[in-house]
């Protein structure tokens, strides 16, 4: 998967960028990239967890050294630097310039999901040397029509009971099993590290309101073609700061719906007031929501996609067994086996 965005040339190595956010939450950029991105990775960049193992610490399937200088990075081949942290309101520290100074000043390109652009801090750049800012609002968008209503294809929206809960992961492992399996498949990414691996989507946090049903809308239909459009969810339903979901299904007009979830979450990770609904309330809700009175197709859920990180073999089994239980429907973790169990449930 993958088809380069112009810039990113899959064959350069990568320097990704984690200071102090190796295995915790804020470095899903870079864990993303680590395991899905095609490019092959030099290094990544941790002063805390240098010489560390990268397997162990993030649960990587591909290995590379930790290093705790962009110039050791640079000395491993490294030819582009991924910002992999996303802080809290997506900004760029100012601790960071530094680094990221020192990576152009030793002509490194630059591959940024964060909100700050930083382009305009390097106006003059060497020959094939490139800033790509990833959240930058496409050109040419318009309101929504609800053309993909029409569509005769599986359209599936992977849905959220949270923020960084996996459905990234999720969809990507679910076309890689419908590829697997002579499906054509494409899967439409909506935020900065989907984008960052396929080399096209759509960044919905930067596109203005009222566009944002018009690009998913837009995206969706390039891929009219395919059996099956996998398209990343964003943010939760019951997130109060959470503005993505009727977009992502209006513009889409998805039929399928995997929900995703967190074994043993009750309440929302940053907002632990908000409690976790029954998930089949939820999941109504979702269809129901979908649906507007049968204005627009229902998006059936197929499965729940639950993440089991941290979890050994028999507990996780234990936990999809639990949901599927109280939901009836298939549950599988995709990362640990795969995404054909609820790739399957889908195309049924």
């Amino acid at each position: 998967m993958g088809r380069g965005c112009g810039m990113l040339e899959r064959s350069q190595k990568l320097a990704i960028y984690l200071e102090g956010a190796v295995g915790g939450m804020f470095g899903k950029m870079g864990a993303g990239v680590l395991r899905y991105s095609p490019n092959p990775v030099a290094a990544v960049v941790d002063t805390v967890t240098a010489g560390g193992d990268v397997r162990r610490l993030m649960g990587s399937p591909r290995d590379c050294p930790i290093v705790s200088t962009m110039r050791e990075a640079r000395d491993l081949g490294a030819e582009v630097l991924v910002l992999g942290l996303a802080p809290p309101g997506g900004l760029i520290p100012p601790e960071w310039m530094a680094e990221i100074d020192a990576a152009v000043g030793m002509g490194m390109s630059v591959v940024n999901g964060l909100h700050d652009r930083l382009a305009p801090r390097y106006p003059t750049l060497a020959r094939g040397q490139w800033i790509w800012d990833v959240r930058i609002e496409p050109e040419g968008l318009g309101v929504g029509t609800g053309a993909a209503a029409k569509l005769s294809n599986v359209r599936l929206l992977m849905a959220g009971t949270d923020m960084a809960i996996g459905k990234m992961t999720a969809g990507l492992e679910i076309v890689k099993s419908a590829l697997d399996a002579g499906i054509r498949a494409e899967f439409v990414a909506t935020g900065q590290i989907g984008i960052v691996i396929m080399g096209t989507g759509v960044p919905l946090d930067a596109v203005r309101v009222d566009y944002a049903t018009g690009a998913i809308e837009r995206e969706t239909m390039r891929h009219r073609d395919a059996e099956l459009i996998v398209v990343e969810g964003q943010g939760s339903l019951i997130h109060p700061g959470s503005t993505s979901s009727l977009p992502l299904v209006r513009g889409s007009c998805a039929n399928r719906l995997v929900l995703c979830h967190k074994a043993g979450m009750t309440h929302l990770q940053k907002v632990p007031e908000v409690a976790v609904p029954p998930l089949r309330e939820l999941i109504a809700l979702w269809e129901a929501m979908g649906s507007a009175c049968g204005t627009f197709p229902i998006p059936r859920c197929a499965g729940v996609a639950l993440n089991t990180w941290g979890l050994d073999e028999d507990a996780a089994s234990r936990a999809i067994a639990a949901i599927e239980d109280e939901t009836g429907l298939t549950c599988s973790d995709p990362v640990r086996e795969g995404g054909e169990k609820l790739m399957r449930a889908v195309m049924a």
